[in-house]
This record gives structure tokens, C-alpha cells and sequence, in this order.
């Protein structure tokens, strides 16, 4: 595995993977050191991720390496089915995996997804509509639905 750390809109971003994929995109809470030379495996990742900050992109096309359990993978699956500027419920998301009692295990999924950004877990919301936990920051979770929006809010000041 190698591994890089860039600089973005939300913070520092560390990318991880190797020949099969990436495996891991995570935005940092702490300020690192940006990696000067890109490893090879990931340029491609780091590439699309700034085409996406700059607004010339809105989806992912990348070999994906992921680890965890089946049903994780299967929500994860579902997550990229959610186009940029929508959102979806937690609710909604476990309907269509056929149990709309399995919300929690849903939430569960979506909080270990190891792709920031790249599955968009941040286009999942509340029943009511509410922006609920983002292991990012709701801040973050706020940013990212504005920048795929096609209504964008100006702020004011």
C-alpha cells in the first residue's frame, strides 16, 4: 500500500491504496505534511478529486479496493447509486436493500465508509431531513451537498 496526504476546499486528505484500487480516501483533522510526489497508484484518484473540488467533476471513475463485510459493501454499492445534488434518507437506503428495520445497521455501514467523498455517504440525511452524524463533520457534510447542488446558496457575507 502507499499512501499520499493533499491539500483540499475541506481540509487535508489522506488517499491510500496500491495496484488493485483505492482503498482509502479520508479527510484529516489535523494539519499534515502534503506529500510532494504523488505514488503512481494514486495519481488517478488525486486527479479526479481535484477535478471534483474545482467543479469539473461530479462522479468517481476509479478501481476501488474495498474491505469490510458483505452487507457494508452492499450499502456502499447503494451509496454510489445516489447522484450528485440528491440526497437520500438512512430509511430510504435500507428500503432498498428489501429490511426498513435495518436502519441502524444502514447507519452503521455508512459511518465506516472508507471513501470519502468518493461514495458519497454525505448524500444520506434524516427522514426529516435533518443532516445527521458524518464522521467529517456536519460542516463538511453541509459543504459538500452546497458544491454538488445545482441551486447553490451565496452566503451573504
Amino acid at each position: 500500500m502507499v499512501s499520499c496526504i493533499i491539500n483540499s476546499p475541506l481540509g487535508y486528505t489522506k488517499i491510500v491504496g496500491d495496484k488493485n484500487g483505492i482503498s482509502q480516501v479520508s479527510v484529516l483533522n489535523s494539519e499534515e505534511q502534503i506529500t510532494a510526489i504523488i505514488p503512481h497508484e494514486l495519481e488517478n484518484c488525486v486527479n479526479q478529486l481535484q477535478d471534483y473540488f474545482e467543479g469539473h467533476r461530479k462522479t468517481f471513475n476509479l478501481n476501488l479496493h474495498l474491505e469490510g463485510t458483505e452487507f457494508q459493501k452492499k450499502v456502499w454499492k447503494l451509496l454510489q447509486n445516489i447522484p450528485p445534488g440528491k440526497t437520500i434518507s438512512y430509511l430510504q437506503l435500507s428500503k432498498q436493500l428489501g429490511d426498513p428495520k435495518a436502519i441502524r445497521a444502514v447507519a452503521n455501514a455508512n459511518g465506516k465508509n472508507p471513501l470519502w467523498i468518493i461514495i458519497p455517504c454525505h448524500r444520506v440525511i434524516g427522514s426529516d431531513g435533518s443532516l445527521t452524524g458524518y464522521a467529517g463533520g456536519l460542516h463538511r457534510k453541509q459543504w459538500l451537498l452546497n458544491h454538488e447542488s445545482e441551486n447553490k446558496q451565496q452566503s451573504l457575507f
